[in-house]
């Protein structure tokens, strides 16, 4: 009997021995460096299984030994909660620190860049290239995708704030265009509540639209202000804002990048040379320092400019019209100057 009890006793400690190592061995596993010796990727599908992502970071090279982690998660009573994503793990990293970047949803954030003064459709076109993008607008029109973030009966031009967005793989475009056109709602709001006394215009609306033309006309921040107050100069006095990047606007895709003499003269919508006022909706997207400039602008007395030519993308601001014909000259003699550039045949921007 004695016998029989030292045995049991004997392999009672036989079992706790084997258990404490096993469980030594998969604490060690779980926390030891991992044998990937450079940043690794790894796809997480959506609704993969905490086990299936173990034996998946196995497979990848991200565990040394998947099995002893999968025990281990189990054995402690882990129930990490893992989220799908694109994951970039550190050269090393532990498959506890692994795990935690899992369960934090520490996923890859992709990014898309919306330029200033480009169109609604180029930023469409933006979304449907982008690979990490999820398409659910491709083939719709600007109307429906209206509707389609919310926004019915709105149009699309303008409506979107130019902007570097950052968002996890497989974010949806309408997700995308959703955080876009809020993030231009707000710019538009504080704008208009720090908008000058006695400015032409009486809506947001208006604002964003007169945005959009101070947008295209210049790459300058630092004339904004000035051209805005040009534009608002002419609008208080009754003037047509002939502006070139609203005829080229109106022309819609069969602009072929030159602006003709008989293209002033077609009658559109956005023709500003033809037709008084703002045209009906913004010609692109304007960042917010447009937006500022439209509300806020900078009235000297000019009432027209035009390009220097001179490659910084500078203009010419004039009081009079013999001022402004003497600028459009000295423009005209630069471009005759560098050749081969051809001369225009149209009247640049802002002319009477």
């Amino acid at each position: 009997m004695r016998k029989f009890a030292t045995s049991i006793f004997a392999l009672m400690l036989l079992a706790a021995a084997g258990a404490y190592f096993a469980h030594l061995w998969m604490t060690n596993a779980y926390n030891a460096p991992g044998p990937h010796s450079q940043v690794a990727r790894v796809e997480v599908a959506p609704g993969s299984s905490v086990r299936a992502v173990i034996a998946q970071l196995g497979r990848q090279g991200v565990f040394a030994d998947a099995k002893a982690v999968e025990l281990y998660v189990r054995v402690s009573g882990l129930h990490p909660n893992i989220k799908a994503g694109t994951y970039e793990f550190p050269a090393h990293a532990s498959p506890a620190q692994v795990i935690r970047l899992l369960e934090e949803g520490a996923v890859v954030l992709e990014q898309l860049t919306v330029v200033e003064g480009s169109r609604f459709s180029d930023l469409r076109r933006a979304l449907e290239l982008h690979p990490a993008v999820t398409k659910t607008l491709v083939g719709k029109s600007d109307a429906e995708v209206m509707v389609a973030i919310g926004h019915a009966n709105e149009v699309a031009e303008g409506r979107f704030f130019p902007d570097t967005y950052r968002f996890a793989a497989r974010t949806t475009d309408v997700d995308i265009l959703k955080l876009a056109y809020g993030s231009m709602a707000r710019v538009l709001a504080d704008a208009w509540e720090q908008r000058q006394p006695d400015l032409p215009i009486s809506t947001p609306y208006e604002a964003l639209v007169l945005a959009s033309i101070i947008e295209k006309e210049t790459g300058l921040a630092s004339e904004r202000p000035r051209i805005a107050g040009v534009f608002t100069a002419r609008l208080k006095r009754g003037m047509r804002l002939q502006s070139d990047p609203t005829v080229i606007y109106g022309i819609g895709e069969k602009y072929d990048g030159d602006i003709r003499t008989r293209d002033l003269s077609t009658d559109t919508p956005y023709n500003t040379y033809t037709r008084a006022g703002l045209p009906p909706t913004p010609i692109a997207l304007p960042g917010r320092e447009s937006v500022l400039a439209a509300v806020r602008p900078e009235e000297t007395g000019e009432i027209f400019f035009v390009a220097t030519g001179d490659g910084t993308g500078a203009h010419y601001f004039s009081r009079t019209l013999e001022e402004h014909n003497e600028a459009v000259r000295r423009y005209l003699a630069r471009l005759r100057s560098q050749k081969p550039q051809p001369t225009p045949a149209v009247t640049p921007s802002g002319g009477p």
